[in-house]
């Protein structure tokens, strides 16, 4: 993976806002702020999409980010920004702007927790105290 394209990379997406980016799967993760927006891998940008922005990366015939994984390929919502946007920032603009919403999107989404039975102890704790005494006088 060349600098070089990192460069190239941080460059055309620059009108976003303060970048910085990571080494990760052997290749670099972008950031604005704190945003994940693109990857870079196989010599490639992919910019991040989701079910909002999925179509318009598709009807432009984007390339999706995919890799093989136990001998299947899998894929992330991450796909190649239309060629021509690799010329300049004003190109890029419109296709870098899809990916920063879709991260913020993906930002909102609540976390998803597994769900859980309370234990007996818990359940007690939140269940209202019983009187000792029946309504109709008796002790239990």
């Amino acid at each position: 993976m060349s600098k070089e394209l990192l460069d190239h990379a941080l460059e055309l997406l620059a009108p976003l806002g303060p970048l910085r980016s990571r080494r990760m799967f052997g290749g670099w993760g972008i950031y604005v702020e704190d945003h994940f927006i693109a990857i870079i891998a196989f010599d490639q940008l992919f910019l991040k999409a989701d079910d909002v922005t999925l179509p318009r990366f598709e009807a432009a015939g984007c390339r999706r980010f995919e890799y093989e994984r136990e001998g299947k390929v899998a894929g992330l919502r991450y796909f190649c920004p239309p060629e021509e946007t690799l010329e300049s920032p004003a190109l890029m603009r419109p296709w870098a702007q899809l990916a920063l919403e879709a991260a913020l999107r993906a930002r909102q989404k609540p976390a998803k927790s597994p769900t859980k039975r309370p234990t007996q102890r818990q359940a007690k704790a939140k269940s209202p105290a019983t009187p000792a005494v029946t309504p109709s006088g008796r002790k239990r």
